[in-house]
Order: structure tokens, then C-alpha cells, then sequence
């Protein structure tokens, strides 16, 4: 079995003709993935932007695949580690901090929510989120690891929406408030109907939140369910 990217060895510098390693080559795809998304990362676009032949970078990562657990790892490097005093807060600090690599990166969420990761910057966020959250006694495995499932599907999910509404923004030309003037004509029409009272009372008694407002909103709601869980 072909060893993890984690346990290679780096190959012997070569300063001739020209210096190279993984940290140059993840800094490298890191950047055209913040630039252009996903798309734009290959071994030969990352190639071509460190001014050297493709077949140079087989010598430090052997496929694609790979090269996109190096960046997700890089991202999860940035993550500050979480803290607080309770239990709610420290996994309050874990969303928030997620969130906010998130948004820096908006590609990182489309890699997250499959396998686990298993880069060194993973499971260090993982260990000192599971520290944190042991150390304000929350101590049931099961209820420890679900806890922590859930706010990692909660933060992807809300962090794409996120970005995907600004993705949208940009190919549109229209920002929420704009898109919203233009279908709202349509959905005054389809609510006369009388076909969709529910969602017409939603739409029109909506404090209408920011995201962040919104992602708040969601995080507490999850908090109090593992309250209740807990007895609190």
C-alpha cells in the first residue's frame, strides 16, 4: 500500500534549477484556489506558477487528490484553537473559528464533510477541540463526538450557503437585497394563489437576519439541543 503524503518524506532540496518543496507548492495552490476556486488547481497550473516543469512536482506530491489534503490541512493550520470557559462556549469558538477560515477560503468547505482528515493541522485542531471540551466536563464519548459532528455539518452547511449566495451575487450582478426587489414580484403573484400560506406568513414576519446573525441563530439552536441532551 502506497504510504500517506503525511509519512512521505520530502525529497532532498535542489537549489539548481530552482528551490522547490511542498510548503512552496501548497502556498502556490493556495493561492490560485483563493483566486480562481477549485478549478484552477492542478499540478500543472501550480507548476506553471512556480516556474517549473510539472514532472517536478511528482518528485513532492504524486496526484491531485493529495495536493487538495495539503490545502485543507494549510486552512485548518489557521484555525485558532478553541477556548472558553463551557462547554457552549468552546464549541461556539470551534464554529466561529471554522467559519472564519472558511470564509477567507471559500473553496475549503467543498473539500470537508467526506472522509476524515488526517493531516497533522487536523488532528491537532481535533485533539485540542476535544481538550477544550473535556476540560469543561463534558465527558461522555458518545455525546462528545456527536457534539462535535454536528457542528462540523452545521458550520459546512451554513458556510456553503454562504458562499454559494456570493458566488451567486458575483455572477449575477445582484446582491441579496436586489435579487430579492426582482423575484418579488413573482412571489406576491404565486402567494395570491392561496396555495402557500405557511410560506407566506414566513417570508413576510422574517427578521430577515444577516448571515451572521443567521449563523448565530442556527449555533445556538444546536447548542441548546445538546443542553437538553445533557440535562441543562
Amino acid at each position: 500500500m502506497t504510504d500517506l503524503i503525511w509519512e512521505r518524506a520530502e525529497p532532498p532540496e535542489r537549489r539548481v534549477p530552482g528551490r522547490l518543496s511542498r510548503v512552496a507548492i501548497v502556498r502556490t495552490a493556495l493561492t490560485l484556489a483563493d483566486a480562481d476556486g477549485l478549478e484552477a488547481v492542478s499540478l500543472r497550473n501550480v507548476a506553471g506558477a512556480l516556474d517549473v516543469g510539472p514532472m517536478r512536482l511528482y518528485r513532492y506530491v504524486d496526484t491531485k487528490d493529495e495536493l487538495l489534503d495539503l490545502l485543507v490541512d494549510a486552512v485548518y493550520g489557521e484555525i485558532p484553537p478553541a477556548t472558553g470557559s463551557t462547554w457552549a462556549d468552546v464549541l461556539r469558538s470551534i464554529a466561529h473559528g471554522t467559519r472564519g477560515a472558511a470564509l477567507r477560503h471559500p473553496w475549503f468547505a467543498e473539500l470537508l464533510g467526506g472522509r476524515p482528515q488526517f493531516g497533522p493541522a487536523a488532528l491537532a485542531h481535533t485533539e485540542a477541540s476535544l481538550t477544550a471540551l473535556r476540560t469543561t466536563g463534558l465527558e461522555d464519548v458518545d455525546l462528545l463526538m456527536g457534539s462535535l459532528g454536528s457542528l462540523s455539518s452545521y458550520v459546512i452547511g451554513a458556510v456553503r450557503k454562504e458562499t454559494t449566495e456570493h458566488r451567486a451575487e458575483q455572477a449575477s450582478g445582484l446582491n441579496q437585497r436586489e435579487f430579492q426587489q426582482l423575484t418579488g414580484p413573482y412571489l406576491v403573484r404565486m402567494f395570491a394563489t392561496g396555495h402557500y400560506p405557511s410560506l407566506e406568513r414566513s417570508v413576510r414576519e422574517a427578521s430577515h437576519l444577516t448571515p451572521s446573525e443567521s449563523f448565530d441563530l442556527g449555533l445556538q439552536l444546536l447548542v441548546d439541543g445538546v443542553a437538553h441532551r445533557l440535562g441543562q
